[in-house]
């Protein structure tokens, strides 16, 4: 390894260095022949690397698993987690390491996870792998988020392993992909502990991640109690971006359910087009657990995990620690509900907030869902028909009745049809993955290896406000023949 790729990482480890116990020391498998597909130069710079270095056979060695560079502390995290409600006492980072921690040009923390790097002692049976084609769906999807302004793990690289990998579909090119995230302390984390009852771990993981995620928090007096506020205050936020873009996050366990309140793992995500709030598109969701519109609702089930996973820390008296954490779990609704109804105003232009508000912003979803109307689509073209006079947002709809009631509605809540064009076009995006190209470039990258459909999507992507010339087709729904979608928890 040249000396610049090894030295390209000034790793500070917190995570290895003050909680011995919560992880398991681990080395990713050797890869027969890494070769980087992309590498993230810009969010390299960010984190202050030397992205000329890493861009690089020795660079693609460090991001696949393969070399450790120097002062990396790679480990596999414990965690558990509730998965489609059901708990798993230990799952773990089964097919992942944590390479490192590094400081970036704001002086933030964040983490480099390896994704796909090979098995650990908590792969229950898996290979441990990761394929191609997942790895770049969360490439994509993650970046684009990040661009629309949605917490959100980064990529940092793509990397090809060199090994083919066996799947139910055959073998598929291996691949690791570099993630980049605040933490990777998940509401599973807490739970490991609390299962193990383990209290003294569980207030040494408090103060870490008070420390780490909410220093103003420092000196609360009831560190717990803060950390569960403040989480949920970060999920409520969350979650209500999610609800505004159309998004379906598809497996909303616990264990994807972060402390620093960014989007994690997107495995069966997708986006919504023709708007519809039952959703489902995960093949596994049979029930339909997390549909679009249950996702408000399963985060507040999944805080209430995370408030029973706390209650020995928040008082040692239980009925006392209930009493304590209920009210705050409460609070998560009408905290919810606030941010989407402050999402839903800047996506309509509204200035100032008024009580009816929320009844319009429903009026028009109800009228979409109605009418078969694309969820991204409506709202740039309603913006568009402000600026000049137009009625063409009506042809989106099959059943055009309930619109065409609403729109006085709207325009009589506007106070500068003008000012709010102009504003509705900085919150609703042209560009979101839709779902018919995310699997046109992964396809064309996994069965011949082309990954040109990849990068221009991608590019499209990190611009998703502004109009862009020759990009027509990337701001439509899938064609009528593409079909019903469904996503798969691939590894």
């Amino acid at each position: 390894m040249t000396a610049a790729a090894n030295s390209a990482f000034a790793f500070d480890n917190t995570y290895a260095r003050e909680l011995d116990g919560f992880f398991v020391p681990w080395q990713g498998d050797a890869a027969t022949a890494p070769r980087l597909v992309r590498l993230n130069a810009a969010l390299a710079e960010d984190l202050c690397l030397d992205a000329a270095a890493l861009n690089s056979p020795e660079g693609a060695a460090i991001f696949a698993g393969s070399q450790a560079p120097d002062g990396a502390s790679p480990l596999a995290m414990a965690y558990a987690g509730h998965q489609f409600g059901g708990f798993s006492p230990q799952l773990g980072d089964g097919r992942a390491i944590l390479l490192g921690e590094v400081m970036d040009k704001t002086g933030a923390r964040r983490d480099i996870h390896l994704k796909g790097s090979g098995r650990t002692p908590f792969s229950r049976g898996g290979d441990g792998k990761a394929t191609i084609g997942p790895v770049l769906r969360e490439y994509l999807i993650g970046e684009a988020m990040h661009a629309m302004g949605v917490p959100s793990t980064r990529a940092l690289a793509a990397v090809l392993t060199g090994d083919m990998v066996l799947r139910e579909q055959g073998p598929l090119p291996g691949a690791v992909l570099a993630r980049v995230a605040s933490s990777h302390l998940r509401v599973g984390t807490f739970e490991y502990f609390a299962a193990r009852r383990e209290t003294a771990k569980l207030g040494q993981l408090v103060d870490y991640a008070l420390r780490r995620h909410y220093p103003d928090l420092a000196g609360a007096p009831n560190p717990a109690l803060a950390l569960f506020g403040a989480v949920r205050d970060r999920q409520a936020q969350l979650i209500a971006k999610w609800m505004g873009l159309g998004f379906v996050h598809g497996v909303m366990n616990t264990d994807n359910m972060t402390i620093s309140g960014e989007t994690i793992d997107y495995g069966p995500c997708a986006f919504v087009d023709a708007y519809d709030p039952a959703a489902v598109y995960s093949s596994i969701d049979h029930q339909g657990r997390y549909a679009y519109h249950n996702q408000p609702v399963i985060a507040q089930w999944n805080l209430a995990r995370l408030a029973e996973a706390l209650l020995a820390v928040i008082d040692p008296d239980s009925d006392k620690a209930i009493a304590l954490v209920v009210p705050e779990l409460e609070a998560f609704m009408p905290d919810y509900t606030a941010a989407f109804n402050d999402v839903m105003r800047a996506k309509l232009g509204l200035i100032g907030a008024q009580d009816a508000d929320p009844d319009l912003a429903q009026g028009l979803l109800d009228a979409m869902a109605e009418g078969g109307a694309d969820f991204t689509r409506t709202f740039r073209q309603l913006a568009a028909d402000l600026r000049d006079g137009g009625h063409r947002t009506k042809a989106l709809f099959s059943e055009e009745a309930a619109f065409e009631a609403w729109v006085p509605q709207w325009h009589a809540r506007l106070e500068d049809p003008a000012a709010a064009s102009e504003a509705m076009d900085r919150v609703n995006p042209i560009y979101i993955p839709r779902n018919h190209l995310v699997e046109e470039a992964l396809k064309a990258a996994t069965t011949d290896a082309d990954f040109g459909p990849f990068e221009e999507l991608l590019s499209v992507l990190n611009q998703p406000f502004a109009p862009r010339d020759g990009a027509e087709r990337y701001a439509l729904p899938a064609p009528a023949g593409f079909g019903p979608y469904t996503t798969y928890c691939g590894t």
